[in-house]
């Protein structure tokens, strides 16, 4: 561990938002967790404040990390890997429509990442996201027709269909199907 105060302060911010990356923790959920205010925990992490030795002391308690680790020097970047039983599926949110959250929860409402699996039948209709939101459908597998507002396009293995998503919009498919989603700024 380094002994000049300076360089400890200036890793703090980073590190606090890598450990609350790591957990999937919004900054809602470390302030609940750690009695911190959400604008200090956000403060801390930009850099604009610096923690008192409580606040840090409850910070890295509720990211569960070592103290001390904080100030160690980073290993090198590891691989994140999520095995395909962890995935987090919902079932519910479409008929006939299995949808694999592939993107880590941080990015949610920013750049959310699906497989979608649809059974023969299967449609997801979705009402309209925030405004400017835009979805990207690559087809993987089978036949899908995507509406978005009042246009209608069929798509096959390996089309890539960009639309609005800040209307009523929905992916449909007679046969089973597979496809990968990009949802940006929903």
């Amino acid at each position: 561990m380094t002994e000049d105060p300076d360089a400890i302060l200036a890793k703090l911010p980073a590190r606090l938002r890598e450990a609350r990356r790591a957990q999937g923790l919004s900054l809602d959920a470390v302030a609940k967790l750690s009695g911190v205010s959400r604008s200090m925990v956000s403060q801390i992490e930009r850099g604009e404040s610096s923690p008192t030795i409580a606040t840090l002391w409850n910070l890295t308690r509720a990211l569960q990390v070592d103290f001390a680790g904080l100030l160690e020097e980073a290993p090198a970047r590891q691989i994140e890997v999520l095995r395909a039983s962890d995935v987090p599926t919902i079932e519910n949110r479409g008929a006939g429509c299995t949808i694999r959250i592939l993107s880590p929860p941080e990015e949610a409402g920013r750049h959310e990442v699906y497989e979608l699996r649809f059974a023969a039948g299967g449609m997801l209709d979705s009402l309209p996201h925030a405004r400017g939101a835009r979805e990207h459908l690559s087809v993987i597998e089978g036949e899908v027709e995507v509406t978005s507002g009042a246009g209608t396009e069929r798509l096959g293995p390996g089309d890539t269909a960009r639309y609005a998503a800040d209307v009523a919009h929905k992916i449909a498919a007679a046969a089973p199907a597979r496809a990968f989603l990009v949802v940006q700024d929903a």
